[in-house]
C-alpha cells in the first residue's frame, strides 16, 4: 500500500513542480519584456493618448489630478503592455504542460485554434485603437458645452482605453468560442443559426454593459460580435464536414 501511494504522489509531485517552472518562465518573460519597454514608458502612453490628443482642442492637453499619475499611468500601461505581448509564450508554456495529457486528433484542432485565438486578441485590441477611439472620441470631444475645456485625466484615460481593450479583445474571441462549443458536441450550427434573433439581443447587451453608457461605443462592440459570431458558424461548416468525412472513413 506504501509503494503504491508513493508511485501516485510521484507524479502529482513531478507535474505541481513542472508548472512552477512554466510559471517562473512565463513571469520571467513578462519581466524581462517589461524591462525593455520601460524605458519607453511615456513614449507609449504618448502612442496610447494619441487617438485622444489629435481631437482636443487647440490649447489643452492631458492632466494629471493625482501626485502619483505622472509615473503610475505609463508604468501600469508598460506592465499591461508586457502581458500582451508576452501572451505567445505564456500560452506556450500552458499549451507545453496540457499537451502530452491530450490524443492525437485534440491537438490536431487545439494548436491552429491557440494560435487563431492569439491572433484575433491582437485584432481586437488593434480594432479599438484604430477604428473604435477615434469615433467614440470625436463624438465625446464634439458634444461638450463650449464653455467646457476638454482636460482629461491620464489615470482615467487608461483605465477607459484598458477596458476598451479587454472588451474588444475578448469580443474577437467569439469565432473560437463558437468552434468550441460545435466540436464539444455542446451545441450544433444548426441550432445556435436558428437562435441568430436572441445572439444579437445578447451582443447588444453585452454591448451595452462593457462599453462607456453611449449608442455609439455599444454599437461598435455589438456589432463585431454579431460579425464575428457569424464567422465562426461559418467556419464551423469545414469542422462539421470533416467530422463526418473521418466517422464515414472509419
Amino acid at each position: 500500500m506504501t509503494d503504491t501511494s508513493d508511485q501516485q504522489e510521484q507524479p502529482l509531485i513531478s507535474h505541481l513542480v513542472e508548472l512552477r517552472q512554466r510559471l517562473m518562465r512565463a513571469v520571467l518573460a513578462v519581466f524581462l519584456i517589461f524591462l525593455g519597454l520601460f524605458y519607453f514608458a511615456n513614449d507609449l502612453y504618448l502612442f496610447m493618448s494619441a487617438p485622444l490628443t489629435a481631437l482636443l482642442p487647440e490649447g489643452t492637453s492631458m492632466i494629471a489630478t493625482d501626485v502619483t499619475s505622472p509615473f503610475f499611468a505609463p508604468f501600469k500601461l508598460t506592465l499591461v503592455a508586457a502581458v500582451v505581448l508576452a501572451m505567445p509564450y505564456i500560452l506556450h508554456q500552458i499549451w507545453s504542460f496540457i499537451a502530452p495529457g491530450l490524443y492525437a486528433n485534440e491537438k490536431q484542432f487545439a494548436i491552429p485554434l491557440l494560435v487563431s485565438s492569439i491572433m484575433l486578441f491582437y485584432a481586437g485590441i488593434a480594432f479599438a485603437y484604430f477604428v473604435v477611439f477615434p469615433l467614440i472620441f470625436g463624438f465625446f470631444t464634439s458634444v461638450g458645452p463650449e464653455n467646457v475645456a476638454v482636460m482629461t485625466d491620464i489615470s482615467s484615460y487608461l483605465n477607459f482605453v484598458l477596458k476598451l481593450f479587454f472588451a474588444f479583445g475578448i469580443t474577437f474571441e467569439i469565432p473560437v468560442a463558437t468552434l468550441l462549443l460545435i466540436k464539444s458536441g455542446a451545441v450544433t450550427a444548426k441550432s445556435l443559426a436558428a437562435k441568430r434573433a436572441y445572439v444579437v439581443v445578447i451582443c447588444f447587451v453585452f454591448g451595452m454593459l462593457l462599453t462607456p453608457p453611449d449608442i455609439i461605443s455599444q454599437s461598435l462592440l455589438a456589432v463585431p460580435m454579431w460579425l464575428l459570431f457569424e464567422l465562426g458558424l461559418f467556419m464551423s461548416r469545414f469542422i462539421t464536414s470533416k467530422t463526418v468525412a473521418e466517422d464515414e472513413a472509419e
